[in-house]
Formats: structure tokens, C-alpha cells, sequence
């Protein structure tokens, strides 16, 4: 292990010595890759030493989507989770206090979020220090991460967070690369690209293939991709979770201070103690998951307004909503259709595929014979 973190150092200490220009992609482009395979064998499961799977952190989840709270610690993230569900979460004005993963639930808008209480982290968390391994692997199954910093402390501690994060395969209220990378059995590298690139050649994609041993592939470029882009497509564990920015403890600064916060983007200036601006930070929650609800009707009843269905950003299918209900519902699937009688597939179709853009649907089931 000392190995590895001492290959990374030198890696990390001969990037921020190499200036960065067109002649340096190429030796950059080398050493990123190296740098991310690196920190894939550091952060690979181990079955003896610290850092390994622990009690509280293995949290079943539950309710229509999942948020969890990170920051370092004393941030304020116990109190955001008494006070947005009643959960008890001890709180003390001493570091640590929480020491394994405390789950609540929040009900919204008809939707049950469940929110994670994450122990502090601490930096390089993204190396095996402390419990970080933990906490950042119970992070990537989120659906939203919520990022509490201090008011009060410097908002550089919020780059400090990201870098964890973003070592551990996360990243922040980004898009996946629009790029395509496909593998193939001879023909060499083939790079195409429907854009001017100021980031990669077909040198840089070269080295960056080589060092993953791969030396036959297409890579197709859709928009002015970096290197990191391309390392992340190879390796093929990141994963793209929407973030909020929480600045907890407003009631501290200035009002000045709080405007400057405010124009900040993703962020969501709260004070858990007082309960300040708590709804603010729900609708912000709620706009981030990107939740759709559906309310059902039963034939010749009226429309259930208390309990809806609720499906996720990426899972907006008919057949989805169908299974959402009962299992059993998509074996009896005959067709559903909308209100001008359009009929549609449980997963096919063109417009019309996801419920998000149609408001009525009915749906038929096959006649028992």
C-alpha cells in the first residue's frame, strides 16, 4: 500500500511541475492515466487492514430515492438530519461525533427520501485515510450528494471535498462524456472527432490507450473532450451524481457574505440550528432528484392524490411505472394509450416512451380466458 501511495505522490508532484501546453499533452495525457489505474488498485476491496467494510455503513435503501450528506466534520450535518426528518443523530461541538452512517427519512411532495448521515471526512479520505473508503462508497450509490460545508471556515474546504470525491470515481453535477470508445480486434487506434480539439490528438489517445494496453480501438469524439474525459470512458467506473453546496451556520456572517454565497451556482445557504431557509434546501433536493410522480386511477374511481408513483430520472417507461405497482402487472400487459387514443408499448416508441411528456395514460391488461 505504501507502494502505491508513494507512486502517486511522485505522479501527482510530477504533474504540477510539467507546464501545461500543447507540447506537455501528450506526457500529461501519460500520466493521468497511469495516476487513475494507480488509484483503482489503491481503492480495489481488501479483506485485511483499515479502511475496509464496517458497521453501519452497509445501509439497506429504502423510499423512492437516496441523498447523503458529506462534508468534513462539526459541519452541521447531524443537526440538518434531526431537523429535516426527527431522526436522532448525536450532536456535540466536539469533531466526530458521528461515527457510522445514520439513515432518515424524508416525505416530499408524496415521494420518501431517504437521507444518509455520513461520518467527516477527512483529507485524503480518496486514499484510505480514516474511515473515507466507507463513506465515499456509501456516497456513489446516492442519487443526490448534499455537501455541507461551515459558513464560517474557509470555502476552500469545498475543493478539498470535491478532490476526494472526484478521486474516488465521483463526479459532480456532470454529463457523462459524449464520446464513443469501442474496442476491436485489429485495425489499430482510429480517432475521429466531429469538432475542433484543442485537448487531445491521436498521439495523446494513443499513450492513453497504450498504458491500458490497448492498442485496437475507435474513438469518436462528439465535443472538445480532455484527457480525464477519455480515462474516465476507459475505465468505466465513474459515476455522475448531481451535487448541492449546503452552507450551513448563515446566521454567523454577514449579510454581505451571504450574498456573495448566494450567487454562487448549486448552492443552497441554510442554518440547521435555526432552521433557516430548510424548505429552501427540500426544493432544491427535490429539483436536483429530478423525481416524476404519476397518480393512478382506477376504473370508474376517482384519482388517488395521496399516494402517487414515483419513478426516477432514468427509469420513466411505461413498463417501469407498471412494475412500480405490482410485478405481476407487466405479465398481463396488453397495450396502454394516451387520451387521444394513441396506443404504446410498455418500452417502445418514439415520443412518447417516457411519462414524463404525456399526462394521461390508460392502460389495459390482457383478458384472463
Amino acid at each position: 500500500m505504501a507502494t502505491v501511495m508513494q507512486k502517486i505522490k511522485d505522479i501527482e508532484d510530477e504533474m504540477a511541475r510539467t507546464q501545461k501546453n500543447k507540447a506537455t499533452a501528450h506526457h500529461l495525457g501519460l500520466l493521468k492515466a497511469k495516476l487513475a489505474k494507480l488509484r483503482r488498485e489503491l481503492l480495489a476491496p481488501s479483506s485485511k487492514g483499515a479502511g475496509g467494510p464496517g458497521e453501519g455503513f452497509d445501509v439497506t435503501k429504502s423510499g423512492d430515492s437516496r441523498v447523503g450528506l458529506v462534508g468534513f466534520p462539526s459541519v452541521g450535518k447531524s443537526t440538518l438530519l434531526n431537523k429535516l426528518t426527527g431522526t436522532f443523530s448525536e450532536v456535540a461541538s466536539y469533531e466526530f461525533t458521528t461515527l457510522t452512517c445514520i439513515p432518515g427519512v424524508i416525505t416530499y411532495r408524496g415521494a420518501k427520501i431517504q437521507l444518509l448521515d455520513l461520518p467527516g471526512i477527512i483529507e485524503g479520505a480518496k486514499d484510505g485515510k480514516g474511515r473515507g473508503r466507507q463513506v465515499i462508497s456509501t456516497a456513489r450509490t446516492c442519487n443526490c450528494i448534499l455537501i455541507v460545508l461551515d459558513a464560517i471556515k474557509p470555502i476552500t474546504h469545498k475543493r478539498l471535498i470535491e478532490k476526494e470525491l472526484e478521486g474516488f470515481g465521483i463526479r459532480l453535477n456532470k454529463e457523462p462524456p459524449n464520446l464513443t470508445f469501442r474496442k476491436k480486434d485489429k485495425g489499430g487506434i482510429n480517432f475521429t472527432s466531429t469538432v475542433t480539439n484543442t485537448n487531445l490528438d491521436l498521439e495523446t489517445v494513443k499513450a492513453i490507450c497504450s498504458e491500458y494496453r490497448i492498442h485496437n480501438a475507435d474513438v469518436s469524439l462528439r465535443y472538445d473532450a480532455t484527457a480525464d474525459d477519455l480515462i474516465d470512458v476507459i475505465e468505466g467506473s465513474r459515476v455522475y451524481i448531481p451535487c448541492i453546496y449546503a452552507v450551513n451556520k448563515i446566521d454567523q456572517i454577514t449579510l454581505e457574505e451571504l450574498e456573495v454565497l448566494d450567487k454562487l451556482p448549486h448552492y443552497c445557504p441554510v442554518s440547521a440550528h435555526l432552521e433557516w431557509n430548510l424548505d429552501g434546501l427540500l426544493e432544491k433536493i427535490w429539483e436536483y432528484l429530478d423525481l416524476t410522480r404519476i397518480y393512478t386511477k382506477p376504473k370508474g374511481m376517482n384519482p388517488d392524490y395521496e399516494d402517487p408513483v414515483i419513478l426516477s430520472s432514468k427509469r420513466r417507461t411505461v413498463e417501469d411505472f407498471c412494475s412500480r405497482i405490482h410485478k405481476d402487472m407487466l405479465k398481463q400487459f396488453k397495450y396502454s394509450f394516451k387520451r387521444n387514443f394513441e396506443r404504446v408499448g410498455k418500452n417502445k416508441g418514439h415520443n412518447y416512451n417516457t411519462l414524463k411528456k404525456v399526462k394521461f395514460y390508460n392502460i389495459l391488461k390482457k383478458l384472463n380466458t
